[in-house]
């Protein structure tokens, strides 16, 4: 009888076969074999998905429903070879197909989070969460694209990130700037000082000295969030680890309009620089951002009272 890990191992090699990178998914249905393992369970069922799903209690409601998205995929190939196999429904954890309003966050805020961060308890988390925070806040990079950073990739002496196999399957350069360079020196020396054998290659590690993954981000973010003392108003969204590239995004092109820059001529170099596939996706962050609209304003203004 195939064990559940074997039919995860099957699923995957099948996908991948077809050209499917499924690095987080590979991940996340490894960590799923293993919960039903604990539990006895041979075959996915409704409640075994949804509890794993639903973790860590404090995550994102959108996170739990791309999590219960991917053991949803893998059940419906499954039910093909096992009648016991239960297949989520598409109404439980819902993707809502609107992108919630991003919160962004204010230099207090990002400064109030670094300062949360070092006050972990262990010290090799508190020195990589805040690191992680402070790379992610200073460049604006996809929170899959920090983790999957190895140490080859971080090259601190040219100033560049080697950012490989992003969300459309392409690498890109990203260049640093010399305080962020001196920052994540300083971690490097702190990781190998604390963790001089670890078990993995990657940039950003554990306290177990494995890679540092979505799971333990999310916690660690949201405890650094309660510490912080950062909330959102009532009735808008939950503040998130992504919204740091929201944060940088804007900022950066509310700084070209308060200094009169030509923002649609510089648009495309800031979209190479976060990985979009076209100035059309970056210009997403000016939808509902007082920021920016104030200053698009400001700028219509000026150019109607320009003498003519």
């Amino acid at each position: 009888m195939t064990t559940l890990r074997e039919a995860v191992d099957r699923y995957l090699a099948i996908r991948r076969s077809l050209g499917y990178k499924l690095k987080v998914e590979g991940r996340m249905l490894g960590q799923f074999a293993a919960f039903c393992d604990t539990r006895g369970l041979d075959h996915v069922t409704v409640a075994a998905a949804v509890e794993w799903a639903t973790t860590p209690a404090g995550a994102d409601t959108s996170w739990w429903a791309a999590r219960l998205t991917v053991i949803r995929e893998f059940a419906r190939f499954q039910a093909a070879f096992d009648a016991h196999t239960e297949v989520p429904p598409t109404a439980l954890l819902p993707r809502t197909a609107d992108r919630c309003e991003p919160h962004l966050y204010s230099p207090a805020e990002i400064t109030a989070m670094l300062q949360a961060a070092r006050r972990f308890k262990n010290p090799l988390r508190a020195a990589t969460i805040e690191a992680f925070v402070g790379l992610m806040a200073a460049t604006g990079i996809r929170t899959g694209e920090a983790m999957g950073l190895d140490r080859g990739d971080v090259d601190l002496d040219s100033l560049i990130l080697l950012i490989r196999g992003t969300k459309f399957g392409k690498s890109r350069l990203v260049p640093l700037h010399s305080s962020t360079a001196e920052h994540l020196a300083a971690y490097q020396a702190r990781r190998d000082e604390l963790c001089p054998h670890p078990s993995t290659a990657a940039f950003f590690v554990s306290c177990a000295g494995t890679r540092l993954n979505h799971t333990s981000a999310s916690t660690a973010f949201a405890r650094v969030l309660k510490t912080a003392a950062i909330t959102a108003p009532a009735g808008t969204a939950k503040p998130r680890l992504y919204d740091l590239r929201h944060t940088f995004a804007v900022t950066t092109m509310a700084n070209w309009y308060a200094t009169g820059a030509d923002v649609a001529h510089l648009l495309p170099a800031l979209s190479t620089y976060l990985g979009h596939i076209s100035p059309t996706t970056t210009y997403w962050y000016l939808h509902a951002c007082p920021q920016l609209m104030t200053e698009a304003a400001k700028r219509l203004e000026a150019s109607w009272e320009e003498p003519s």
